[in-house]
């Protein structure tokens, strides 16, 4: 569902485009497909979005930088902004927000986390009342089946338009993470996912072309990294157990696999062969669909207990053992 700042759609379009969001959302989800919504009851959800998209609308900044358009909320009065790490990139860089009203501010990177794509930034001078929004910090509560709401500059700023709006539900809880079935694009990067109260649940993180496969950050990695990201330290929290250590980043390749994007330098992967590109195929037999259940078959296990990967690679498919180090003290 798509509208401006203002809730102008009219109520009929609305309530039509969020049964069509249940049809869609029932249809993949089997744990959604005993929740079936009236009239009544879509009518009263669209109310909800209504109420609150006009507050929230204020705190959604665009984002311009060399790297292009994104997106971002405001989430404190002293104007810290919660964005995504691929957005930033690095702390310490200068970038434009254009808020929804059309000012525009300077702003500097803070501190991000690469492992789960969370950023923060700050915007300059010494304002103390920019419009900014609640985060919910009960996690539990964004579980699938929940209905939820995007806002973004989709595309870049555009003052006629102004944040973009999309309603839908929350498919998958992940451990930093929600994948939801609002329809994202390019430009949407970095925005916030709000729960029906207007509190912050998400940052938009990962977008893809089917709409029910679209990640993103959830509000843990910030609150676990809160006063790091103020301070603009890089967080890289690699796939560690209790005390053991692969050593590997991994992302979602575009056909879907779980890949290995980075590989930590004298690490028990560097040491086994493990190489930037390898499909994670299975971890001692077990088959590997994400970066959640790789991260959490990863933590069951400790230092020194010995893996069992299937990869395919360049050169083709193959079984590597790897013992699991001990995790090194990194900033």
């Amino acid at each position: 569902m798509s509208g401006t700042r203002r809730p102008s759609l009219t109520v009929s379009v609305c309530v039509a485009v969020l049964a069509a969001a249940w049809v869609t959302v029932a249809g993949r989800a089997s744990a959604l497909e005993s929740s079936k919504e009236t009239i009544g009851e879509l009518l009263k959800i669209q109310a909800q979005v209504q109420s609150r998209l006009d507050l929230v609308s204020r705190a959604v900044v665009a984002v311009e930088s060399d790297d292009g358009a994104a997106s971002g909320v405001i989430v404190s009065p002293d104007g810290l902004v919660m964005t995504a790490a691929h957005v930033t990139t690095n702390p310490g860089r200068k970038i434009l927000l254009h808020l929804a009203d059309g000012t525009k501010t300077g702003c500097k990177s803070l501190g991000l986390d690469k492992s789960t794509d969370a950023a923060m930034m700050r915007i300059d001078g010494d304002r103390k009342d920019w419009p900014y929004v609640p985060l919910c910090r009960d996690l539990r509560m964004a579980k699938p089946g929940t209905w939820c709401f995007a806002l973004g500059h989709p595309g870049g700023y555009d003052a006629k338009r102004g944040p973009v709006l999309r309603v839908g539900r929350v498919l998958k809880q992940m451990a930093n993470g929600l994948q939801t079935d609002c329809v994202l694009m390019g430009g949407d990067s970095g925005g916030p996912l709000f729960n029906l109260d207007g509190e912050v649940i998400g940052i938009h993180s990962q977008i893809w072309e089917e709409r029910d496969q679209n990640v993103h950050v959830s509000v843990a990695p910030f609150l676990r990294a809160w006063d790091t990201l103020k301070q603009s330290h890089v967080v890289r929290v690699w796939n560690t157990g209790v005390g053991g250590w692969l050593g590997v980043m991994t992302r979602i390749s575009s056909a879907a696999e779980l890949e290995i994007a980075e590989v930590a330098k004298d690490s028990p992967a560097a040491k086994a062969g493990l190489q930037s590109g390898d499909v994670i195929v299975t971890l001692d037999g077990e088959r590997m669909l994400d970066q959640p259940q790789f991260s959490s078959a990863i933590n069951s296990r400790a230092a020194g207990q010995r893996i069992s990967l299937r990869l395919r690679g360049k050169s083709g498919p193959r079984v590597v053992e790897v013992s699991l180090g001990t995790k090194p003290v990194e900033d």
